[in-house]
């Protein structure tokens, strides 16, 4: 198969595979005991957590492992809820986030909190100046995603973040599809949050981090034990951890690399399908863009028709989000950058990574080119 589905998840590196065996087969212990076998966990643990700090240019100490984005960014966001003293405040969000950020903001909604969504532009970027002008004295949070899963536009943070700061207000970032193919500088960024997942990046499923500038000022989601400094109850997920590590170690290692050959091939497969459909639209094709990342609207067509032809001729690909897949429902990113819900719907996502080749690329721009006439007629 040729896959180019690489923003919902990414096949694990072997050397990750073998990090996890190796978490299995020997240091296997419980990182919370004291005797010899716990330690040797435990300092399997405290390499992972260097490792992924050491890739996002932030300190061991500020990493918090969860089971992924989703759970820690839910404990960002529903932290105050179970503080029993915290009024109703104010939360502002972009328009485009991943539903792991408009969920939690939604429940915030309907317990009191006012909730300011900022839109996008029509090449999907966030201004800095919207989000800035939606401060208001009781804003406790901005959360602005760093790159978006459908479109792949990279957002101006710092900027964002600078602004904020200005008025002494704390930022997240959903950083996932981020985070292992651009640079990502915690400390540079400026933001207070940050959360990620490894299976992103070539890590496994299940894990992922919640970094945080201040981590006392965090709330604990889960309750019940110790782990994590009282913040992340439960025995740790260490193969999960030693496998996200080792992901990480690899990102850093092989990023520059990776990044400029797989824009090339993602601008290859760009320049074929607009040579033969000049009516197609790129989606935030004229905003700084992840370099794997493809996002096409083909007017007249049904996309999800399309990605099931495509699969059918062993070629993965995607008209959205994952986690949004089953809805059904005009991408909510797109018809946030003003297109129709028409042309939403008629936009498929290619997701580039490290295996694919050129050959791969000019098979898909082939059997695009004979199957988006059949769509239309």
């Amino acid at each position: 198969m040729i896959y180019l589905d690489h923003n919902a998840t990414t096949p694990p590196a072997p050397e990750v595979v073998e990090a996890m065996n190796v978490s299995l087969t020997r240091d296997w212990g419980n990182p919370s005991s004291l005797h010899a076998c716990g330690q040797q966990a435990r300092a399997a643990r405290e390499s992972a957590r260097r490792s992924l700090a050491a890739l996002v240019h932030a300190d061991p100490s500020s990493v918090l492992f969860t089971s992924g984005a989703t759970e820690a960014t839910s404990q960002l966001l529903l932290g105050p809820l179970l503080k029993p003293d915290q009024a109703p405040r104010h939360l502002i969000v972009s328009a485009i986030e991943h539903p792991c950020v408009l969920e939690p903001a939604r429940i915030l909604e309907s317990r009191g909190w006012r909730v300011t969504r900022v839109g996008a532009d029509r090449d999907g970027r966030i201004d800095p100046q919207a989000v800035a002008d939606a401060i208001c004295p009781d804003t406790a949070l901005i959360s602005v995603m760093l790159a978006n899963n459908d479109t792949g536009v990279i957002q101006p943070l710092r900027e964002i973040a600078a602004r904020a700061r200005q008025r002494r207000v704390p930022v997240h970032t959903d950083a996932v599809q981020a985070v292992g193919r651009i640079p990502v500088d915690f400390a540079a960024l400026g933001v207070d949050y940050l959360t990620l997942s490894a299976h992103k990046f070539y890590g496994p499923k299940g894990v992922g981090a919640l970094v945080a500038r201040d981590v006392a000022a965090l709330s604990p989601l889960l309750f019940g034990g110790s782990q994590e400094r009282s913040l992340r109850a439960g025995t740790e997920n260490l193969p999960g951890i030693c496998g996200l590590g080792a992901a990480a170690g690899l990102a850093s290692r092989a990023l520059a690399g990776d990044a400029a050959r797989i824009a090339a091939l993602r601008d290859r497969l760009q320049a074929g399908l607009l040579a033969a459909f000049p009516d197609a639209r790129v989606n935030g094709g004229a905003a700084p863009r992840l370099p794997n990342t493809l996002n096409i609207t083909f007017p007249g067509i049904d996309a999800v028709t399309a990605v099931m032809n495509l699969d059918i001729a062993d070629i993965a690909a995607a008209t959205t989000s994952a986690c949004s897949t089953a809805a059904r429902q005009p991408p909510s990113v797109l018809t946030a950058m003003g297109l129709t819900p028409e042309l939403a719907l008629a936009s498929l996502r290619f997701s580039l990574g490290r295996a694919n080749t050129g050959a791969e690329i000019d098979h898909v721009i082939a059997t695009l080119t004979q199957l988006i006439p059949q769509l239309r007629a």
